[in-house]
């Protein structure tokens, strides 16, 4: 039996909700393909914030080290500002474990529908590779003169030829296993340095992969096109900023934040990855039982494929598929009434079925 360490951050709202959901379907593929996981769980928050000043302890990155993977639910409340949920945990997971990948799949599946005219099931399939440790998200920049006519902030972005370069490079082996098309969200018209010289590695880079077909767009008409035009794309790669607003809208085309998983991968396998779903911590429904556990339990999926156990990934992804294709419950986002509980049960025994 293969073993793995799985860290769990439940952490706000829904995530408490979803998680449990996940860990199920996540251990009913474990028991048909002999899988074992011991899950050690972490109560790093906004409520532990607001209880000791810290979303996690001092040595928290270090407790991290020693997992496989992390299994992560949502971040945020209404209670603490969101840079300070944001810089206090995922930030600091992200960057020092070199996860430099974010990955976010925008699927269109059966049974759902999308707001868009005229689209069936898979017409819609992309990948949103998103830069996960520079670009616009950087902690370089200040505020002076606050509280007066004369204050002054400052946020500058920090672009490398390193981090350019490596998720390209992830963006162009994914899309050759794919589909083979690239496309890079841009604004070198308006952003005078950073921009271009993404456009310039893109350019580069793209001469390595001669049998990938590549295009880009200003990030402005590529919004445009993803809802006039899903179906146009395989790959799709940008900056941190661009690449996390552009995973919202995919999610939004195919029908639900709640179907949108996510992945922040160190490819090198030196640290260890994070798995979490796109909706945030949704505190208008948290605590109603209403929440859509897919992208939790697609999310977990996605860790078993970066673990190497691909069979079981694929029985979890086809489960999720034939639950909702089918007759049975869908949560309120999707149009049904089923709870949180009901739609994971539903996933879980499909993966037992097989």
């Amino acid at each position: 039996m293969k073993k793995y360490k799985i860290a769990v951050i439940e952490g706000d709202g829904i995530g408490r909700e979803v998680v449990p959901e996940g860990i199920r379907v996540l251990e009913a593929a474990g028991r048909r393909f002999d899988i074992g996981v011991a899950w050690t769980h972490f109560d790093w928050s906004c409520d532990r914030y607001l209880k000791t000043g810290k979303m996690m302890p001092e040595d928290g990155l270090d407790q991290l080290r020693a997992f496989d993977a992390i299994y992560l639910g949502a971040i945020g409340s209404p209670k603490v500002a969101d840079h300070i949920s944001l810089w206090g945990l995922l930030i600091p997971i992200r960057r020092t474990f070199q996860q430099y990948v974010n990955l976010r799949p925008a699927r269109l599946l059966p049974g759902i529908e999308t707001p868009l005219k005229n689209y069936r099931a898979d017409e819609i399939d992309f990948c949103i590779v998103r830069e996960n440790n520079e670009g616009e998200y950087s902690e370089i920049g200040g505020r002076l003169f606050r509280n007066t006519d004369a204050e002054l902030v400052i946020q500058e972005s920090v672009f490398t030829r390193r981090g350019c370069d490596r998720v390209l490079r992830y963006a162009f082996e994914l899309a050759r296993k794919r589909k083979k098309h690239v496309t890079s969200a841009t604004k070198s018209n308006g952003i005078a340095f950073t921009m271009p010289f993404w456009d310039e590695r893109f350019a580069a880079i793209s001469k390595e992969y001669t049998d990938v077909k590549t295009d880009q767009f200003h990030i402005d008409i590529l919004s445009a096109h993803f809802v006039r035009h899903p179906d146009w794309f395989d790959v799709v790669v940008g900056s941190n900023l661009f690449g996390d607003i552009l995973s919202d809208l995919g999610a939004a085309v195919v029908g639900s934040l709640g179907l949108a998983p996510a992945a922040n991968l160190n490819p090198d396998h030196t640290y260890p990855s994070m798995f979490e779903p796109v909706h945030g911590s949704a505190p208008d429904i948290a605590g109603s039982g209403i929440a859509n556990p897919v992208a939790q339990i697609w999310s977990g999926a996605m860790m078993l494929e970066h673990l190497g156990e691909t069979q079981a990934a694929g029985v979890i992804e086809k489960a999720i598929r034939c639950v909702l294709a089918d007759s049975g419950p869908k949560t309120p986002d999707l149009g049904g009434k089923a709870s949180t509980r009901e739609l994971g049960e539903a996933i879980r025994v499909a993966v037992e079925k097989g």
